[in-house]
């Protein structure tokens, strides 16, 4: 039988594709199978044809002739089959785990740091203050349903079951036929949402990552770890998530949403501390007939209250039946329902997390006195989870923009009767008026007044945040993010409003400084805001009070923003400022004594960070990780990255082992090297800048070929998140969020933002050896390059050439896009002149063979979106034209996996 994917040498892709080819077949027929096979060769002819120098637009009049036949039914179905393959592909792919790095596992890393002279100790100095955050959010490039997300991972479980030679599963399948009914199933379930998301299923998708990977696979690490190093490491990764806790641009997210986020994420967590628990009492039969019991355990035990003469010689089981006893009664209190599994005994909450964690500390303690258990085991797994989740499971951040807080601020000042026009105040004003306020006890709000909608929401949310503090411990919620933060007095306003709910406490005396709950965390997100980064951070450790609140803490975060400067200055530039920024921000913190952590807000494309985590990591500016890092995991990055516990593992590690690199390894650039090449670095920043500048915001006429070349109209009717598409009403590009921005340009095969501007750089720049010294021999500049590369690898600016058809004015769409087709061969031929290669990932041979594999699949459904795009903005009207357009969105971006 024919099969659809016949090109491909992995033999996973050919045996999952065969299988595909078998449910098209059978419930689409063999006219469907055979249209989709002849476009299927004409499409990887063509790529052959190009793959071979030749451009292959003498098959484009075949391929579209080819997709001209179909109906719209079968483009319907079509797409959803040439969606599958790519699903399936990057299922395969995930199997064989990233491409191997040198030291992207901790042992490695481990060992390599030990060979460049570093001792155990030092290593174990850094990692007892390390934290390493993956960051969830909800921003909406993920655009596959949640069930076609559980199907695909199933086949995945699956075929980790016929790896080990399996032919039958557990329950007595055969294992092929048991993935042909996922995949059939996959062809019989909806692609797309027919509802908009709302803020709890955000809240919902997210909490299966934490709860079905996160939660089993972190324990697991750690075991991992300890036998690497000699010994128990700190617990230094934890999971965060800004989903229902930022609101910034999103009306929909309240201190409801924040609490149920909180709910969920302890429901979850909990319950599983309960099920492990209920394991453990099955598993620990030791009796004191056999074994010497230590007084801790006799203790607990007697005080279980449990008498049953079945467990009288037990005294783990009588033990444990009292931890669960007293789990049971804190899932109660917290959840305010019951667990699904009640005991039959009664116990007192625990009163946070590291009570049931000595409880647990004690019965593992008594347990490696008998050498066959000391290893951590499943008490110790358990013992791991409470001290990485907590009550919460994850950290949740909470976000609002500066503007909002200065509106809130003024109206309170106002109302109170102590400024009647705080927003016109000058800075310094403003500070000292805060400082003041700071400094006093009394509180401005009062229940006796009515606020304004904006005040009132905010501050409920603050009162939510101290409540969550109090009910589930501080670790639940930690950092206040500052969107668009330019000043101190942006941070200090959200102390101020800290202060309205208790979560600020004011000093009582010098040596009594004031304390800080929640951390206030600046956000820098434009070009100028980066460049302003090290000065606003200097006044603000200028001040005592947030100096000694620093002090005290021991570090203070500010975050990194990739998307928006990227939107603001292109790529290069963005990429270049981000690495200004972090290295002006060092001297600052270790004159204020404060440890620097930094929170990289990376996105899925290369124009809004994305790429490989292990090599940005590890090309960070010398001393600036300090092993401690956070990082966004965004849209469809996540399902990538953590859909499975062996990618989970594999990714986790990675980022683990990048920043004990990053923070330990030696300076890899001579002091003349660094000096030189940040040089040069700096005029072809200046140069990229003007470029894009020029491009996006100084042509006339720009924003409207944008918004006609690519299908931005047509995603906004994709149901994939709460948030709207731009912070305005407007149709500026400046007021539209930077993830549309970038999608849309990747759907139209440009990915603009994620090279716009390094060509003219490079061209301009006259000492092209240094630059292939550059290349080689500097981290940053090699991982900024290889990202780049792969953006251009996955873009075809001949297919670009059709998208842009779509322009209605040639007068406009002409000049406009000759422009940015010169740019792209101008910024190709650069990349491989400073790289020496000879054509576009040379010497990534698997990343090619990745992206080669998906090339043919992705072009019909280009063109096959274009003419739907012209259909429907033409005025037809069958609402199979609308949903042929999002399903075709919904493929790309499953083709090219990073792409928002």
């Amino acid at each position: 039988m024919a099969s659809l994917p016949r090109i491909e040498n992995n033999a996973d892709v050919r045996f999952l594709g065969a299988k595909l080819g078998e449910v098209i077949r059978a419930y689409g027929g063999d006219a469907l199978f055979d249209a989709t096979e002849a476009i299927r060769k004409a499409s990887v002819d063509r790529a052959r044809d190009h793959a071979n120098g030749q451009d292959g637009l003498g098959n484009r009049a075949a391929l579209d002739l080819g997709l001209g036949k179909l109906d719209l039914d079968e483009t319907l179905d079509f797409v959803r089959g040439f969606m599958l393959f790519s699903m399936l592909a990057n299922l395969a792919e995930d199997r064989q785990g990233i491409a191997a790095e040198p030291d992207a596992d901790f042992a490695s890393a481990v060992a390599t740091l030990e060979r460049e002279g570093l001792d155990h100790a030092a290593i174990a100095d850094l990692l007892a203050h390390a934290l390493i955050a993956p960051v969830l959010t909800a921003h909406p490039t993920e655009v596959r349903r949640k069930s076609m997300i559980d199907h695909k991972n199933r086949i995945a479980e699956l075929m980790q079951l016929k790896d080990t030679g399996r032919k039958e599963t557990p329950d007595g399948d055969s294992i092929d036929d048991a993935i042909l009914r996922q995949i059939a199933l996959l062809w019989q379930t909806r692609v797309l949402r027919r509802e908009k998301l709302y803020v709890t299923d955000e809240v919902e998708t997210a909490l299966s990552y934490l709860r079905d990977v996160f939660l089993p696979t972190l324990p697991a690490l750690y075991q991992r770890w300890d036998r690497a190093f000699g010994e128990r490491v700190p617990s230094f990764l934890r999971p965060g998530s800004w989903i229902g806790g930022d609101r910034d641009g999103n009306p929909f997210v309240t201190a409801d949403s924040l609490r149920t986020a909180l709910r969920r994420s302890s429901e979850a967590v909990l319950g599983h501390y309960l099920d492990q628990l209920h394991a453990l009492g099955a598993e620990l039969s030791i009796s004191s007939e056999h074994a010497a019991i230590d007084d801790a355990v006799v203790a607990l035990a007697e005080a279980s209250g449990d008498a049953a003469p079945t467990r009288a010689d037990e005294p783990y089981r009588r033990a444990l039946s009292g931890l669960y006893a007293r789990l049971a009664a804190t899932y109660l209190a917290i959840t305010g329902k019951a667990p699904a599994r009640g005991g039959h005994l009664v116990g007192e909450p625990y009163a946070n997390p590291q009570a049931f964690r000595r409880d647990l500390a004690a019965l593992a303690h008594a347990l490696s006195a008998n050498s066959p258990l000391r290893s951590g085991g499943a008490l110790g797994r358990l013992i791991r989870s409470v001290e990485t989740f907590g009550f919460h499971l994850a950290t949740l951040d909470m976000r609002q923009n500066s503007a909002v807080h200065e509106r809130v601020v003024a109206e309170l000042l106002t109302v109170a009767g102590v400024e009647a026009d705080y927003l016109s105040l000058d800075e310094a004003a403003r500070v000292a008026l805060l400082r003041r306020e700071l400094a006093s006890p009394r509180l401005l709000a009062s229940r006796f007044t009515t606020y304004s909608d904006e005040t009132t929401g905010e501050l409920a949310i603050l009162a939510a945040a101290a409540e969550a503090h109090a009910t589930y411990g501080p670790q639940c919620i930690t950092n206040y993010i500052v969107s668009m933060a330019e000043s101190v007095s942006d941070l200090l306003e959200i102390n101020l409003m800290m202060k309205e709910v208790g979560l600020y406490t004011p000093g009582r005396t010098p040596d009594d400084p004031p304390v800080a709950a929640i951390m206030a965390v600046p956000l820098f997100e434009t070009i100028g805001d980066l460049e302003a980064a090290p000065a606003v951070m200097t006044d603000w450790f200028a001040l005592p009070e947030t100096a000694a609140i620093a002090q005290r803490r021991g570090h203070q975060e500010v975050m990194i923003g990739y998307s928006d400067s990227n939107k603001d200055g292109g790529y290069l530039t963005s990429t270049w400022s981000l690495f200004q920024a972090s290295t002006a921000l060092k001297p600052v913190f270790e004159a204020a004594g404060v440890g620097m952590q930094l929170f990289h807000g990376r996105g899925g494309a290369v124009g809004r960070g994305g790429g490989s985590a292990f090599s940005a990591i590890r090309a960070q500016p010398p001393g600036t990780v300090q092993g401690r890092i956070r990082i966004t995991e965004q849209g469809e990055v996540i399902a990538a990255k953590y859909g499975s516990r062996d990618t989970a593992m594999t990714n986790l590690e990675a980022m683990a082992s990048a920043t004990l690199l990053a923070s330990l390894e030696p300076a890899r650039l001579s002091n003349a090297d660094n000096t030189d090449f940040q040089a040069a670095m700096a005029t072809m920043s200046d140069t990229a800048f003007h470029a894009y500048r020029d491009l996006v915001y100084g042509t006339k006429g720009f924003r409207i070929f944008f918004r006609q070349m690519t299908p931005l109209a047509e995603i906004a009717g994709l149901k994939i998140g709460s948030r709207p598409a731009s912070r305005k009403k407007s149709d500026r590009i400046e007021d539209l969020r930077a993830i549309p921005w970038v999608f849309s340009w990747a759907q139209a095969r440009t990915m603009l933002p994620g090279w716009y501007g390094v060509g003219q750089a490079i061209a301009a720049f006259p000492d092209k050896a240094r630059l292939a010294d550059m290349a080689e021999g500097w981290p940053f500049f090699a991982a900024a390059l290889a990202n780049m590369e792969m953006v251009l690898a996955k873009s075809d600016i001949a297919i670009a050439e059709r998208y842009a058809q779509l322009v209605e004015d040639p007068a406009l769409r002409d000049p406009i896009f000759g422009r940015i087709r010169d740019a792209w061969y101008q910024t190709r031929d650069g990349l491989l002149t400073a790289t020496g290669q000879s054509r576009l990932l040379e010497k990534h041979p698997a990343l090619d063979a990745s992206i080669r594999l998906r090339l043919p699949y992705i072009e019909p459904l280009n063109l096959l979106q274009i003419e739907l795009m012209k259909r429907h903005r033409a005025g037809e009207d069958d609402p199979r034209i609308g949903e042929g357009i999002l399903l075709s969105i919904n493929a790309i971006a499953t083709a090219l996996r990073n792409s928002g």
